[in-house]
């Protein structure tokens, strides 16, 4: 009796070796899987620690800020990212971290198409329009990196194991594809228990996301000869030759798909809105809020702050250490702002914590993200280490109104691209629909908006990092880079449009806000400003490293041509363990 009872024992499925049809079949069950494909993102060298913190910059409005020519570091900004990379050549670093996000994808994808019935069962249907938006928004960080980059949209079988890059407009066809069907799926923010959470799904992100990576798929970017992809071809800077992929095909379905979204989200006040980023309010969504999908880090993971938020000198905001302030604005940014532009003193700060609490400036080449502070991390306050709890926002409904603009006005519909960028300068203005009226009125013809989405873009998403991608799919990334060289060395010698400003900075609290600065350039024969306290000789000549603007670090924007090394390369480790069939192109 004892032996029968220990057989049928035996003969019992553990409760925790669930198969797929188990899986697949309960919605609980299912969900778990989703957010396996999430923890593929806080891995150490994933988007945590090696890929949000390296991709984007140097552009014309984003830099890092410490220039030491043949430091890793330095040539990732710099346009010198080699194969070797120290940071980044690793055997646990973003591409190989990327796809495992891809696989578990893949393997949900499969078993909710087999066991979910999601013809009939809303929910399931919801996490398979959450997985296929999820895999896309991956794919298209591999591609907008490293440019081809392998096909995989099976899980992985003992044939396939190592593959070939494929073309991007293979990938780019079926992740597009895959929007259109999750966006059936998807709820509209605020719809639903998931999606009123920034860490979830929904249908205005994954439309944006459809937008996002339809201009990137109609636009420019260095590619090799068609049909010659992982054979070494330098490649050159087109369009796609895919018919499927151009303007034409493209921007009517992405233009339905932002009409859609339009209204479904909305502006918040700029100043409150990224005050509330720094303590996760803007984590609930739905119609009146701006977020619409962000990195869904835990609260001890992450290292967005850590990186990017204003520097704290061992300031008891960063528990007595040094962090913040890698990357900021290039200086010249801030004076691309009108003074009654509200975003600008949001975007730029040029000012740091000191180990006393106090602010105190930071000097003319070290420019700070202002969006991004220790100080109003309140909910969550940073408790020391290597991570901080900040979720990075992918995409907000700015984004939505300026895409929609952005193809609008391609299509020939100015007027309705010119009611899209109102609302966004509308909100810079401060709420001042005059203001606004007389600034989108100015704009005569297609050309003109253009070059105000352009510059719009670079106004309202500085520090977001989305700038790199938008220079490349239009054909401007040396062009602006080239700009802002010449920029910047005019602001050094205060020459050109800056040929006024005295060499001196007046600076004071500002009321509203006790964690920023009031900044005033102060210009030769102008008044001293009542309140403020005057920073001597801000500006400095001397060519030695020691000065804060230094003509080796200017014209360091880039090292070499951005054009043909837009994107990083294949890394040794990565073509080591694929059996010599990836391989670099571009140059490298």
């Amino acid at each position: 009796m004892a032996l029968s009872s220990c057989d049928l024992i035996l003969d019992q499925e553990s409760p925790s070796a669930y198969d797929p049809a188990t899986v697949y079949s309960n919605y609980t069950l299912a969900e778990g899987t989703i957010f396996g494909i999430t923890e593929a993102f806080t891995e150490v060298n994933s988007y945590r620690g090696r890929f949000l913190p390296w991709y984007g910059f140097n552009t014309d409005i984003e830099w890092y800020n410490t220039f030491k020519p043949g430091d890793g570091k330095t040539d990732i900004a710099s346009y010198n990212c080699l194969p070797n990379n120290g940071q980044l050549n690793l055997s646990n670093g973003p591409f190989p971290l990327m796809y495992t996000a891809i696989e578990r994808a893949n393997l949900v994808i499969e078993g909710l198409r087999q066991y979910g019935n999601t013809s009939e069962k809303t929910d399931m249907a919801y996490l398979l329009g959450e997985a296929l938006t999820l895999r896309a928004m991956v794919y298209y960080d591999l591609i907008k990196t490293w440019g081809d980059v392998p096909a995989r949209f099976a899980p992985v079988s003992s044939e396939t194991i190592y593959v070939p890059k494929s073309s991007r407009d293979v990938i780019f066809k079926q992740i597009l594809a895959d929007l259109d069907e999750a966006i059936g799926y998807l709820p509209y923010p605020g719809a639903t228990a998931a999606t009123s959470r920034a860490d979830r799904i929904n249908k205005v992100f994954a439309e944006g996301l459809f937008a996002r990576i339809g201009l990137a798929a109609a636009g420019y970017a260095i590619r090799p000869e068609d049909g010659k992809v992982g054979t070494g071809d330098p490649g050159e800077v087109r369009l796609s030759s895919d018919p499927d992929l151009s303007k034409d095909k493209l921007y009517p379905r992405i233009q339905a798909h932002l009409a859609d979204a339009i209204g479904k989200a909305g502006l918040e006040d700029f100043a409150a809105y990224w005050k509330a980023f720094n303590n996760s309010e803007h984590m609930t969504i739905g119609p009146s809020k701006e977020t619409l999908y962000v990195i869904p880090f835990g609260n001890g993971r992450g290292r967005w702050n850590y990186t990017f938020a204003v520097s704290s000198a061992k300031s008891s905001y960063t528990k007595g250490t040094d962090r913040g302030g890698d990357a900021g604005p290039l200086p010249t940014v801030y004076f691309k702002y009108e003074e009654n532009d509200v975003r600008r003193d949001v975007t730029c700060a040029n000012y740091e914590w000191n180990k006393d609490n106090e602010l105190e400036l930071a000097g003319v080449a070290t420019w700070y993200f202002g969006k991004y502070r220790f100080d109003q991390m309140i909910d969550n306050p940073y408790t020391g280490g290597n991570d901080d709890g900040i979720k990075p926002v992918v995409m907000r409904y700015a984004d939505i109104l300026l895409m929609a603009a952005e193809v609008e006005n391609e299509l020939g519909n100015l007027d309705v691209a010119k009611g899209y960028l109102k609302q966004i300068r509308q909100r810079a203005y401060g709420g001042d629909e005059d203001a606004a009226e007389a600034y989108v009125n100015a704009i005569g013809d297609k050309t003109a908006m253009f070059n105000a989405i352009v510059e719009e873009r670079a106004l309202e998403f500085c520090g977001e990092f989305l700038r790199k991608g938008d220079l490349i799919r239009w054909n401007l990334l040396k062009t602006k880079l080239d700009e802002a060289i010449a920029e910047l060395k005019d602001f050094r010698a205060m020459t050109g449009k800056y040929d006024t400003l005295s060499g001196d900075v007046y600076y004071a609290p500002n009321e509203d806000d006790e964690g920023r600065l009031n900044l005033v350039f102060f210009k030769d024969g102008a008044d001293v400003p009542s309140g403020y306290t005057l920073e001597a000789g801000y500006i400095k000549y001397d060519d030695s490293k020691n000065s804060d603007l230094y003509l080796s670090k200017i014209e360091g924007l880039y090292t070499r041509d951005p054009e043909q090394y837009m994107f990083w390369p294949m890394f040794n480790d990565t073509m080591s363990n694929s059996q010599g069939l990836i391989k670099n192109d571009y140059g490298y």
